[in-house]
């Protein structure tokens, strides 16, 4: 996603905010089949957030955090193991892998997908998680609401 040099945020074009929080649902959905082990997300909506130096009454980003918990602890590797191999078959680049900054140098993979206008942040919760899970959070490129309609917040 590296459309606008200003900010590193790309226009993801016109919608509404409801619009573009649905179709973000379905690109956390693919994501969920990507993963492709026995588990359980978790029940999260996506939620409108602004975009930096811009109008908030005409433009906006989606963002959606959700965890997915697999149904065996083991399975965890395989689930971030499969992420790393099929995201860039479907359309993702990973920009990022590795261990993070925090004390349990927890496995992060970051993601963009250009084509979609959004960007997947997901962490391996494995050391002092309990459960072990998967955190994910999506972020939208800067929509631009229609002519006449503003930014719906929830």
């Amino acid at each position: 996603m590296t459309d606008d040099k200003r900010d590193g945020v790309p226009s993801a074009g016109t919608s509404t905010s409801g619009d573009a929080a649905d179709a973000m649902e379905k690109v956390s959905s693919g994501i969920y089949d990507l993963i492709g082990v026995k588990g359980k997300a978790s029940e999260s909506f996506p939620g409108v957030m602004d975009c930096s130096g811009k109008d908030t009454k005409t433009y906006f980003r989606i963002f959606h955090p959700w965890s997915f918990t697999p149904a065996s602890a083991s399975d965890l590797d395989e689930a971030m193991e499969r992420l790393k191999t099929e995201l860039p078959k479907h359309g993702w680049e990973i920009v990022e892998y590795g261990p993070n900054n925090s004390k349990s140098r927890s496995i992060t993979l970051t993601a963009d997908n250009d084509k979609k206008k959004v960007s997947v942040k997901v962490i391996k919760m494995a050391a002092k998680s309990d459960p072990p899970m998967l955190s994910l959070d999506l972020v939208s490129g800067c929509y631009k609401v229609p002519d006449g309609e503003k930014v719906e917040r929830f």
